[in-house]
């Protein structure tokens, strides 16, 4: 089991899907974080199964 410190606010990417861009922490609750991707729109991973990559910073 790997899990990434996530928090609500923090901008992150899907290892398997570069093409839904950066995503924001929507919510945590447990090994469920809800992203909302730029071109996927809100997404339910599993962190037990995914780890999302940490994005310094949001550039617009």
């Amino acid at each position: 089991m790997i899990f990434i410190d996530v928090s609500v606010g923090d901008f992150v990417r899907h290892p398997d899907r570069p093409d839904w861009g950066v995503g924001q922490v929507q919510s945590v609750i447990g090994a469920r974080i809800t992203v909302n991707f730029e071109h996927e729109g809100k997404k339910l991973i599993n962190a037990e199964l995914i780890n999302l990559e940490p994005v310094a910073d949001k550039i617009d």
